[in-house]
């Protein structure tokens, strides 16, 4: 499933085709994704433009001339193609959006996990995956006392809270275990160990604030000139090989945390 960093990207090469532009014409070529698509979606769109392209946590939030705001999930294999030259029709092209810019965007996704939705004027903050979100982990609201505070008493894993999208927003399981394995604590340690009892940070609190910042800000970067799939990791699928902290003599180990791999190196993450 693509990540923020992937989504981050996503966002950055729909932005031009799309911010500014209006929705000329608008197909759905089947009812429904994980959901089905809102009654009325195409017309809801269509003759409206997009005045900006943003991203909370995973999701795409398209801000519409109308006041209503198109919601993009990715889900698990969700990819957009912009073209301006004629692509042909592919199997699983399930929405297309002609732009005034020239553009066409299309939306394809074999496997359906995807979702469009659309949020009515003033009822965003109240769209049920976004209410309860935790800040943004690239944002100044997110440092070590925010972090610390989410996690005072939390007596799940710490890698286990990194991925409650109310802790952060956004961080899934790859970059979770990459940013701990940075900050060199382990994904079993208890969270409440990062904060003292009143929820105040801890130095590893702004060790892995700090991780998480640089961790995605690498990952949006590499992202941007490469697939996901062939960028190099310091843990994440790599069990078995040598741990890529220096002067560690470590060997990356794999674990199953709520039902997902974690990837971790047992010598110098404690």
């Amino acid at each position: 499933m693509p990540e923020l960093p992937e989504v981050e990207a996503v966002r950055r090469d729909l932005e031009p085709a799309m911010q500014g532009a209006r929705f000329e014409r608008v197909l759905l070529r089947r009812s429904n994704l994980r959901i089905p698509f809102p009654r009325n979606f195409a017309g809801r769109l269509q003759g409206h433009s997009m005045r900006a392209l943003t991203r909370r946590g995973k999701y795409l939030l398209a801000e519409l001339s109308s006041g209503e705001t198109l919601i993009i999930h990715l889900g698990m294999s969700g990819s957009f193609d912009v073209d301006r030259g004629g692509r042909e029709p592919q199997r699983h092209d399930h929405v297309v959006f002609q732009m005034s810019s020239g553009a066409t965007v299309t939306f394809n996704d074999p496997r359906r996990f995807g979702l469009m939705d659309i949020a009515a004027r003033g009822q965003l903050e109240r769209y049920p995956a976004l209410s309860a979100m935790g800040p943004e982990p690239l944002s100044a609201e997110f440092d070590a006392a925010t972090l610390a505070r989410a996690c005072r008493g939390k007596k799940v894993a710490l890698k286990l809270a990194l991925l409650d999208q109310r802790v952060v927003a956004g961080l899934g399981n790859i970059y979770a275990s990459e940013a701990l394995h940075r900050a060199r604590l382990s994904p079993r340690r208890r969270a409440s160990t990062i904060a003292t009892a009143t929820g105040a940070p801890r130095e590893p609190s702004r060790r892995l604030a700090a991780a998480i910042k640089a961790v995605l800000n690498e990952a949006i970067k590499r992202t941007i000139s490469t697939s996901y799939r062939s960028s190099r990791f310091r843990v994440y699928d790599r069990g078995g090989a040598a741990c890529r902290t220096s002067r560690c003599t470590g060997t990356i180990a794999r674990i199953v945390q709520g039902g997902r791999s974690t990837f971790y190196c047992p010598t110098c993450q404690r």
